[in-house]
């Protein structure tokens, strides 16, 4: 029996020795072409984590090379418009591990118009790797990659100096970029930086050590993901516990379930119920397979608390001690990632841990110059910039700066007429010394309205146009596909948005101006039969009438 047993033994060591593994994730970046893909393909080839029947895949795609090297691309890039244009479009999540640690990769796109998915696959990495084309040098893309790496407060760098076969392995090359990627990382306050000289498609320091590199003596990409501190004092951190939902079964139980963003629990500990402020006690920490003597972050659990409190979905149990800030104002980094821009005044959705609320832009600090590091005035975001601005939301947010919490310093903003996430938000200070009032949003001089132009395009675009570059939110309704069904909750959506919709499709539900009606006041209510039939004459009607308090407004284009 002894005999029989061993295997098995040995087998579930093994199972807990990996389970026990630490984990680091992390995430490539840089420019398009710079070899991201093939250096996370090399990657799993060389550490044998490919299975045999996908790589004979790559080996007989019609895709693939007819001679030379395995494209190692092709094990990341999945989709196939990625394998047709030979580059990458979505973030590719890939798994490996070795003896000594379990990985996650992000695979992350270089192009200028996929940023937006970069800073996704980056928000949750321990490290990036930052490629750079040793004969293209350092791009502008390159630097927007690393800045945004630094934003997102990813403690350690790998600059992999990649195509080093290209320029015959030349030391001088590459300590000149070893010296520049150094300087942009010492102006970022990259706490930890490594630079290594690669060829991704050679294999050369990728995992084993290259005899084509003599002069370089550091470890190569694979010893140093071995061997990277990884940060896991989240634990260790104040209490960050946001409410997912009350679990009440029955009149016997109340519960409330979450995912414990900081820190830790145990039965017994004090907590303090915000934005309330009530304080009270954790009674026990639920699960579905019993109760828990103890819970940390990222468990979810569901907590029972000594005492009757009223909690709801947004709020948040705390650390007594050390409670996070409770304001309407805050000042933030924001990577913009739509076509749309940002313009001050405008107003959003904000997702906040559990908490969705308004939020409007009250004026952009600066925007960043991504070459130069530099801070430049600007009234309005475009897609990929990056800068300062200052929020105010209809309701306070529980909020920790992000460099303290990454799970409470950060937000993304939503369209809430196209659900569209147009922009990433990491938290740098509490502002609300700036606003001595704690009320709603005050009153804009423009009010919701909902304005009808049918076959009256030029005179619609000349409305919207000059309404934008007022800071107004106006929103061309016929822009956006939605079925006839669908118009009055997309007119009652821009309502509750603070904007004006504009509509010029004269195909409309019969009792479509009553359902609008029974939500939005007659005299915001514009149509086009009561406006002068001359186009100038009629938007400089809809701009006092929409505006009152503005008697000579200026239009930004001719009607």
């Amino acid at each position: 029996m002894a005999t029989t047993l061993e295997p098995q033994t040995s087998f579930e060591k093994f199972l807990q020795q990996h389970l026990e593994q630490d984990l680091l994730r992390f995430t490539t970046a840089g420019s398009v072409d710079d070899g991201k893909s093939t250096l996370i393909g090399r990657l799993l080839h060389d550490t044998k984590s490919v299975y045999e029947d996908q790589l004979a895949s790559i080996k007989k795609s019609r895709i693939n090379r007819a001679a030379g090297p395995i494209d190692f691309s092709l094990l990341t890039d999945g989709l196939r418009a990625e394998r047709e244009q030979g580059i990458t479009i979505d973030v590719a999540y890939r798994y490996f591990s070795t003896s000594r640690r379990k990985f996650i990769i992000a695979d992350t796109p270089g192009h200028e118009q996929y940023t937006r998915n970069m800073a996704t696959g980056a928000s949750t990495a321990d490290l990036a790797i930052v490629l750079i084309d040793g004969s293209k040098g350092l791009l502008p893309q390159s630097r927007r990659h690393t800045y945004i790496a630094s934003l997102l407060g990813i403690p350690h760098v790998i600059a992999a100096v990649n195509k080093m076969d290209l320029v015959q392995y030349d030391e001088a090359r590459f300590r000149e970029l070893h010296a520049q990627f150094l300087a942009l990382a010492n102006q970022l306050d990259i706490p930890s930086v490594q630079v290594i000289p690669i060829s991704a498609l050679e294999g050369d320091n990728v995992v084993h050590s290259s005899s084509n590199t003599p002069w370089y003596n550091g470890p190569t990409l694979l010893e140093y993901l071995e061997t990277v501190p990884v940060n896991n004092d989240i634990s260790q951190q104040s209490l960050r516990f946001p409410v997912q939902l009350v679990v009440r079964p029955d009149s016997t139980f109340r519960g409330f379930a979450g995912q414990i963003a900081s820190g830790s629990l145990h039965p017994g500990d004090e907590v303090v119920a915000l934005p309330s402020g009530r304080k009270t006690r954790v009674q026990s920490i639920v699960t579905y397979d019993g109760d828990l003597k103890a819970a940390f972050h990222p468990m979810s659990v569901t907590l029972k608390l000594e005492d009757e409190i009223d909690l709801s979905r947004g709020d948040m149990l705390v650390a007594p001690q050390d409670a996070p800030h409770v304001s309407r104002h805050f000042d933030a980094m924001v990577v913009w990632m739509h076509e749309d821009q940002l313009v001050p005044g405008r107003t959003y959705l904000a997702k906040h841990t559990s908490r969705m609320v308004r939020a409007r832009a009250l004026s952009i600090h600066y925007k960043v110059d991504v070459n130069t590091l530099q801070h430049l005035p600007s009234k309005r975001l475009a897609m990929n910039d990056i800068a300062s601005v200052r929020f105010e939301t209809t309701t306070p947010l529980l909020f920790d700066p992000y460099r303290t919490n990454r799970a409470t310093g950060s937000l993304v903003l939503i369209d809430p007429i196209t659900n569209a996430t147009v922009g990433a938000v990491m938290i740098t200070q509490d502002a609300a010394h700036q606003h001595a009032s704690d009320e709603g949003f005050p009153h804009s001089t423009i009010a919701p309205a909902l304005v009808l132009l049918p076959n009256r395009q030029q005179l619609a675009d000349a409305l919207l146009q000059t309404l934008n570059q007022a800071g107004h939110r106006a929103i061309a309704l016929d822009d956006i596909y939605i079925p006839a069904s669908g118009l009055v909750a997309a007119v009652r959506a821009t309502q509750l948005a603070g904007a004006v919709a504009v509509i010029t499709n004269a195909d409309l539900p019969v009792d479509f101006a009553a359902q609008v009606q029974t939500f939005l006041p007659q005299e915001r209510y514009f149509q086009s039969n009561t406006l002068p039939a001359d186009d100038t004459a009629a938007l400089q009607a809809l701009l006092s009438t929409l505006d009152p308090h503005n008697d000579s407004p200026e239009t930004g284009a001719n009607a």
